[in-house]
């Protein structure tokens, strides 16, 4: 089976919880779920224990060199805005990305593959909290700080805390595909996908409890309903809202619209199915809610840059005989 080298990169005052997200989405081999095993290294270029910002300290045990090695090179967060990275750090990511390799920027990591030069001319996002800085410090960064995360050829940026789940699980995917990644998200209790294109942050004050309820019960029954046609008005009703509240609740909750969210349901269950089965694409169109193949070509290659016979074979060899 397929082995992918994935390299860390830990530093002193680093945040435990950035440190683990990447860790925990591609550290643990997973029994049951048919998918490349993961060599996760957590690497450093300071000499060691490394202190965290929560009080205690790390052993890293390996140092940059194992970047050189590396399929995939996540840089978790960075400790602080206006400093700048160290050279032999910087280089070595430069490197690497002159390789071909994946390389990540969680949360403020974006500030050191910036500083690096591997972002000009190319979009890209970081925390919205710090995103007037990022744009000060790097004009030439096709900067969106409204998404979850953005990528550009090679290369991966994130939002802040949670966002970087969702980053990792798409990495996951573009790496294992939907099904294994579903199966990963839901031993780890989260969400299995959401759109890099989602809302980071609403600034807008959350539905009341029993609105909630009722907009928590809708989305439980649109998740098993996806593949039927839905009207606002219909949706609305059955939330017992008005469609300006609905519509507007929706996107508090979710970050997106009614339909765009829908797309993403549908999408991630026609990847499964071409994941799993041969299935015709007419089949697979009708079976995930898109009515004609034609309408899941378009949708598909508008998403993910790929037609669904082009990631159909990208699996034939990894289903299970």
């Amino acid at each position: 089976m397929t082995t992918i080298d994935i390299a860390v990169i830990a530093f002193n005052d680093i945040s435990p919880f950035h440190l683990s997200v990447p860790t925990l989405v591609f550290d643990e081999q997973r029994e049951g779920v048919e998918m490349p095993r993961f060599s996760l290294r957590v690497c450093g270029f300071e000499p060691g224990p490394l202190r965290t910002s929560a009080g205690f300290e790390i052993q890293v045990h390996h140092g940059l060199e194992v970047l050189g090695q590396a399929d995939v090179i996540i840089m978790p967060s960075w400790r602080d805005t206006e400093e700048r990275p160290p050279e032999p750090l910087l280089e070595a990511l430069r490197g690497a990305h002159r390789k071909g390799t994946r390389i990540v920027g969680l949360c403020l990591g974006a500030f050191v593959l910036a500083e690096a030069g591997l972002l000009d001319g190319r979009k890209a996002t970081t925390h919205w909290n710090w995103a007037a800085t990022f744009a000060r410090k790097y004009p030439r960064v096709l900067l969106d700080a409204d998404v979850l995360y953005a990528e550009s050829g090679q290369l991966l940026t994130s939002a802040g805390t949670a966002a970087g789940l969702d980053c990792c699980l798409y990495l996951m995917q573009q790496l294992c595909g939907a099904e294994a990644t579903h199966k990963v998200a839901r031993h780890l209790v989260v969400a299995p996908h959401r759109s890099g294109g989602q809302a980071q942050f609403i600034e807008r004050p959350l539905p009341m409890a029993g609105e909630q309820d009722r907009m928590g019960q809708l989305l439980q029954w649109l998740g098993q309903n996806f593949t039927r046609s839905h009207s606002l008005d219909e949706l609305a009703e059955r939330a017992a809202m008005s469609r300006r509240s609905f519509t507007r609740h929706f996107k508090q909750l979710t970050g997106t619209t009614v339909g765009q969210w829908l797309l993403g349901q549908r999408l991630s269950h026609a990847q499964r199915l071409l994941e799993s089965n041969a299935q015709s694409i007419e089949g697979i169109a009708l079976a995930a809610g898109f009515g004609t193949a034609l309408s899941l070509r378009q949708h598909f290659h508008a998403s993910l840059r790929i037609s669904p016979s082009a990631y159909r074979a990208q699996f034939i060899g990894r289903r299970p005989h």
